[in-house]
């Protein structure tokens, strides 16, 4: 079996579909828990309270961690063989639209711009919220002010007040998109949906789950810009658990 997922193209396939699968389920629930910033945050903090340094925070941090790096892996293992086997064309598909599209053919780009993404976001979040809480302290300090460790709603509303990080963030998740409207379809089209009936209903599905993610996520780093004020930034750290 393990010869399977490692040495065949479908095995390979296979593995990046499942991954794919898990980190987009995980992308959808990350999306949804940053909506609650958008009705209170006393419930965003109630959440990451919750999703703090408990063991099962912890272990779900681990696997989400295995997932992107086995997801990434063997996307880069898969990109070196097709270029290999067929020139410049990424990925072979049993169904081709006319016209291929731009994100599939750019998949590996859109992934390093994602991992990037994912990179500048653990730096601004996770590092100074559950990093933070496993190294036995109770709140981070971000340019002179003291944040609890807890208080993600105040972590949120300071990092997106200012202008360059939305635009960073707005850039992540359009290459996010970009790697979505290719990537949710062809999970499917690797167990054998990609059929002429289900090709189309596929990919229409696949516009609707990468741009519901996208507007999720932009719609709170949006607020967080044009609601913010140092006023409210400071209320915030005060009472983390108002409004």
């Amino acid at each position: 079996m393990s010869c399977f997922l490692t040495n065949s193209s479908v095995g390979k396939k296979l593995v990046m579909s499942i991954s794919g699968c898990f980190l987009v389920l995980f992308i959808l629930f990350h999306m949804s828990m940053n909506l609650t910033m958008l009705f209170s945050w006393q419930g965003y903090n109630a959440i990451c309270e919750f999703l703090g340094a408990n063991w099962y925070a912890l272990a779900g941090t681990a696997l989400l961690a295995a997932g992107v790096l086995v997801h990434f892996v063997y996307a880069f293992i898969l990109t070196i063989d097709n270029y290999r086997a067929r020139g410049k064309q990424r990925y072979a598909v049993t169904v081709q639209e006319k016209g291929v599209a731009w994100s599939s053919k750019n998949m590996l780009v859109l992934g390093v711009i994602v991992i990037l993404g994912l990179g500048l976001h653990l730096v601004h979040f996770w590092s100074k919220m559950q990093l933070v809480e496993i190294m036995g302290q109770h709140a981070s300090v971000i340019n002179g002010q003291e944040f609890q460790v807890i208080n993600g709603a105040a972590i949120m509303m300071y990092t997106f007040s200012h202008w360059y990080n939305v635009v960073l963030y707005l850039v992540w998740f359009a290459a996010l998109w970009f790697h979505l409207t290719h990537g949710v379809w062809s999970m499917f089209q690797t167990v054998g949906f990609a059929n002429d009936t289900w090709y189309p209903r596929l990919k229409c599905i696949a516009n609707i789950v990468a741009t519901l993610i996208f507007l999720g996520f932009a719609a709170v780093a949006v607020y967080c810009y044009f609601t913010s004020s140092p006023q409210l930034i400071d209320e915030m750290i005060a009472n983390p658990l108002a409004h």
